[in-house]
């Protein structure tokens, strides 16, 4: 697995399930430049952990939508089971009409770019990429296939990102959007260190 941070998100083309449940067949990462992106991947359609994740970013959905921010799903299966796992009430185990796209890596070209194909070449593990406006990879983590990924830090992350492009300060451990960041500077650490560090 490579490490893609400071690099240009793999641009890709494949069909995809909007959120208004339409097919798109040349649906195009690049495409979305001038926005930020959450790009995250999930092992298959109709499994276990993966619903309450595509659920869980859906309910935040509004929240990084304010923020600009895009939500795409991945996964190894076709645009056809997408479409139907969203047509399956989320009683019965489905995912419901969730408000972003879906694409299909039939040929696992787009997980194998991004470095989360598993080692068996079957599915991707749970891989988050936090893709700023110029389409650069900011941040990434990949969780094993059993770990559910938390969304609430997927925002935070935007939040972090958008907050050190605005404001040219980075983001301290466990930094929360309306919380101090610190000048890159010596006296920077030191002045928040001195603040906050006890």
């Amino acid at each position: 697995m490579s490490c893609l941070i400071g690099q240009r998100a793999p641009d890709f083309t494949a069909t995809a399930v909007l959120g208004d449940g339409q097919f798109q067949e040349k649906f195009r990462l690049s495409e979305l430049k001038g926005r930020h992106v959450v790009l995250f991947f999930y092992p298959l359609d109709f499994t276990f952990v993966c619903p309450t994740e595509i659920i869980e970013f859906n309910r935040k959905l509004t929240e990084f939508k304010k923020r600009g921010c895009e939500v795409i799903g991945v996964s190894v299966d076709s645009q056809f089971s997408h479409w139907a796992w969203r047509e399956m009430p989320v009683e019965k185990g489905g995912i419901g009409k969730i408000g972003y796209p879906l694409v299909a890596d039939l040929t696992k070209s787009i997980a194998r770019d991004y470095g989360v194909l598993t080692a068996d070449d079957t599915v991707a593990y749970r891989g988050t990429f936090l893709i700023d406006k110029d389409g650069i990879v900011r941040h990434m983590v990949v969780n094993d296939l059993p770990l559910g990924r938390n969304i609430d830090e997927a925002l935070r992350m935007v939040d972090a990102l958008q907050f050190y492009e605005q404001h040219g300060e980075v983001c301290p451990a466990g930094w929360v959007d309306g919380k101090d960041g610190l000048k890159p500077t010596h006296e920077g650490v030191s002045g928040y260190l001195a603040k906050h560090g006890r």
